[in-house]
């Protein structure tokens, strides 16, 4: 019996020195994985900016080509070992060739391909070429030729069939996406040389017993030959060594080590984001991992109303506060970590603890998962299956999604952020969405069920300790209902105020256990929007806006939605900025109320937190990062501690509700004053109350003609120390209801005592909704705020931001009667 050798040999990294071809013929041109196509032609001047204009379509040449990487590369002596060829990331249907031998056709996205090249590799020099066929080919070859119709979301996919192919769904076109298909290779490439013993995955385990944490590794091993070898994990100061007998073919084998006293992971607001290092080694492969002790569990047991959805993490129920997260950039190359980072620093300045990973993205690469759980975020996580009906009747491609979930889930495990794994997005809905499945829908569901029970048989399987949920929205396993319109258990979609043009209002309506998506649109920055059109495209009803406008309608439900609530605007830029005040009140409203109706509702991630290329959207976040008004509004509507003003639809009362998310009971200290549109003001009361953590609390009940006319309720808080904590206002009419006028607004410059840039404001009247700076790289302590008279307000520059579009210069900007 051979004994496995302990020298850890290094991989060789391929990524970089390739040369990219055009199949037919074309200049040549170097290039660096991970990279994606488009992002190379461009930076080779071979095509210009695909977000300009309407440029879009003038680029499909790009994915109905076949292309070829090419690098050659020298290898010293082979030695006695075994040498594996690993992608990650392949974009996705690939031919991959080793010195003219095909070893491995290649379909999946989110897979890592390890193909053996120890019969093909030789001593000297190699030749590697990566063929990347189109896949708007291979997906309309594939639909042709299935037994039966399988359809696709094409009002949002411009490119259709691609719910055939393993990539992003979103990179067909959705109604935030530009459809580009990129193509390329977006993980690593590598030689890796190891001997009888290769380790491919690692799974990571915690149970959490009486105040200890037994931490359990498997390792995945594939075997060349019979071999008894030693296994190490050394963490927090412990070393455990086994050894096993493996055989070929795939092994697991499995240690485990007790942590006392642990250090436990927190997610954001409610503790320490501990991490441990844990390294590990079976024969002569290692890894070296960073993680963090924690117990999360999905509460949906049925109650008085119906079943909850609830998280509690380290036995604390805790409420989620976040959005939903899309793919970082239409271009993945541009998806650096710099921008990601960028991104999530923002959900979390924002009081997000939460964040959803969206099914027709992708999965995220490893570090994005480790920036939130530096960070304290929360993943819930989808497979990657999106708003379409999926071939799952076809064997070989089943047996292709099962490997895929399961790299998936062993790689996340390891990271503490991971709250959920959900089996897709809105596949139970797809199927009462299309002609074929509305006529034979018996076809599909066994086809969706097929798809969705092998997701689940997965998770179980490897019990990676990460709760499921089949699907989002759904009232709960093996329930096929309309869960986007039942608040009575699970998770909700709830999407009427923007597709069915509502008010803002009938998001009272409902009270969703968890609404894991609602949101609604406006346009982004006028800085965003002249880094895509020339000036005479600057008009909402432009061909050039209609095309970075995706869903069908959005821009005139915008406008529409403007002209309900506020004065018309005059001007261009007073559209947009009104746009985004819009966008903010909309998910005020939603999320406030659904807060103070904790712990009915205990969570809500709203559509979406950021954008892929500069588009109207439902984003907090616009293309490059820069806050729209809902993000610094969100700042405040997710505040930990908050006070709102509810009203009644019984009593026609305006009740004041306290919510505190926080570990411990606090006491709010409340003042409500009743402010006239000219400045008047009348307090009407003043509470001291305890809050508690598990629901939200009633401070008072004010009758509606305690306010007065064309006054509205403005209130603040204040802890027991008597610090100020934060204010918040209830407008009983719609702003275009009330006399606005326009305030004198004074600006004063000045420094914080840390050095940091400092800005005063004043008014001479109510002014609703100021904004400075909206869309610049500086993030503000606050923005979008009320001013009253006598009260001014000092925003503070917190952080500055990257800077990849022109810079305006700072703006202020008031709600005002046009």
């Amino acid at each position: 019996m051979d004994m496995q050798m302990e020298t850890v040999l290094p991989d060789l990294s391929l990524d970089r020195g390739w040369m990219l071809t055009r199949a037919g013929g074309g200049p040549s041109l170097p290039m660096d994985f991970p990279n994606d196509i488009h992002s190379v032609l461009l930076a080779h001047g071979v095509i210009a900016d695909p977000y300009w204009r309407d440029r879009e379509t003038e680029l499909d040449w790009i994915h109905e080509s076949e292309w070829l990487a090419e690098r050659s590369f020298d290898f010293g002596a082979l030695g006695d070992g075994r040498h594996t060829l690993t992608l990650d990331g392949v974009d996705c249907h690939a031919v991959i060739s080793l010195n003219g031998i095909e070893i491995g056709h290649l379909g999946n996205r989110f897979m890592r391909h390890d193909l053996d090249v120890t019969e093909v590799l030789v001593e000297g020099s190699n030749h590697l070429a990566i063929r990347f066929l189109s896949n708007s080919r291979v997906a309309r070859d594939k639909a042709g030729a299935f037994p039966f119709p399988v359809p696709h979301i094409h009002w949002n996919n411009r490119l259709p069939h691609y719910n055939f192919l393993r990539k992003p769904q979103c990179d067909a076109g959705w109604d935030w996406n530009i459809a580009l298909s990129p193509v390329g290779v977006h993980g690593g490439i590598r030689l890796r040389r190891s001997d009888a013993v290769r380790l491919d995955d690692v799974l990571l385990r915690q149970f959490h017993e009486g105040g200890r944490v037994r931490v359990e590794i498997d390792l995945l091993t594939e075997v060349a030959r019979p071999v008894e070898t030693e296994a190490v994990i050394r963490m927090d100061g412990q070393s455990v060594v086994e050894r096993f007998q493996l055989w070929p073919g795939g092994n697991r084998s499995t240690l485990s080590v007790w942590i006392d006293n642990p250090r436990l992971w927190w997610p954001a607001g409610h503790g320490a984001q501990e991490m441990y290092d844990l390294d590990l080694r079976i024969g002569d492969q290692s890894r070296k991992l960073r993680i963090g002790l924690r117990e999360v569990e999905l509460l949906c047991h049925p109650d008085s109303i119906g079943n909850r959805f609830a998280f509690r993490v380290n036995g604390r129920e805790i409420f989620m506060r976040g959005a939903n997260w899309i793919p970082a950039d239409a271009l993945p190359a541009r998806a650096t970590g710099e921008a990601v980072a960028d991104l999530l620093d923002s959900a979390v300045m924002a009081n997000m603890n939460m964040i959803r990973v969206w099914g027709g993205g992708g999965y995220e690469p490893d570090f994005f998962y480790e920036m939130c759980s530096e960070r304290g975020l929360m993943v819930w996580q989808d497979f990657m299956f999106a708003c379409n009906l999926y071939p799952a009747a076809d064997r070989h491609w089943l047996d292709m999604v099962r490997s895929e979930a399961r790299q998936q889930v062993r790689r996340l495990s390891v990271h503490p952020c991971m709250a959920l794994w959900c089996g897709d997005n809105e596949l139970v809905g797809a199927i009462g969405w299309f002609p074929e499945s509305k006529v034979d829908r018996d076809r599909y569901l066994a086809m969706y069920d097929r798809l969705n029970h092998a997701l689940e048989e997965i998770v179980e399987d490897e019990a990676p300790g990460i709760p499921w949920w089949p699907s989002s929205p759904s009232v709960g396993p093996l329930n096929f209902g309309d869960s986007w319109h039942d608040d009575t258990s699970g998770d909700m979609h709830f999407w009427d105020v923007w597709h069915s043009a509502r008010e803002f209002e009938h998001y009272r309506s409902v009270q969703p256990r968890f609404c894991s998506e609602f949101g609604f649109q406006s346009f982004p920055s006028a800085r965003v929007i002249e880094s895509f059109t020339e000036a005479a495209d600057r008009n909402v009803s432009s061909e050039v806006m209609d095309v970075h406008q995706r869903n069908p309608g959005g821009n005139s439900r915008i406008v529409e939605t403007i002209a309900r609530y506020f004065p018309f605007p005059d001007s261009f830029d007073d559209m947009i900025s009104l746009s985004q005040i819009s966008q903010g009140l909309a998910m005020k409203t939603a999320i406030e109320s659904w807060r103070a109706a904790k712990p009915r509702c205990m969570g809500t991630l709203y559509w979406q937190l950021n954008d892929t290329w500069p588009v109207a959207s439902w984003s907090s976040l616009e293309y490059g990062g820069a806050w729209k008004a809902v993000h610094y509004m969100a700042r405040r509507f997710y505040a930990p501690v908050m006070v709102t003003a509810q009203p009644d639809a019984g009593t026609g009362e305006i009740v004041l509700y306290a919510i505190n998310d926080m570990n411990e009971p606090v006491l709010l200290n409340v003042t409500s004053r009743s402010v006239r549109i000219t400045g008047e003001m009348q307090e009407l009361g003043e509470w001291s109350q305890p809050c508690p953590t598990d629901k939200a609390a009633e401070i008072a009940r004010l009758s509606p003609d305690s306010l007065g006319q064309d006054a509205f309720l403005h209130f603040d808080w204040s802890d027991d120390g008597g610090r100020h904590q934060g204010e918040n206002d209830y407008l009983p009419k719609r702003p275009k209801e009330y006399d606005l006028r326009s305030p004198e607004i004074a600006v004063e410059p000045g420094v914080a005592a840390d050095g940091a840039p400092q800005v005063t404001l004043s008014t001479d009247r109510p002014a609703f909704w100021v904004t400075w700076d909206l869309g610049g790289d500086t993030i503000w302590s606050d923005n979008c705020v009320t001013l009253l008279p006598g009260q001014p307000r000092v925003l503070t520059a917190l952080r500055q931001r990257r800077a990849d579009l022109p810079i305006r210069p700072p703006e202020l900007r008031a709600l005002k009667g046009w």
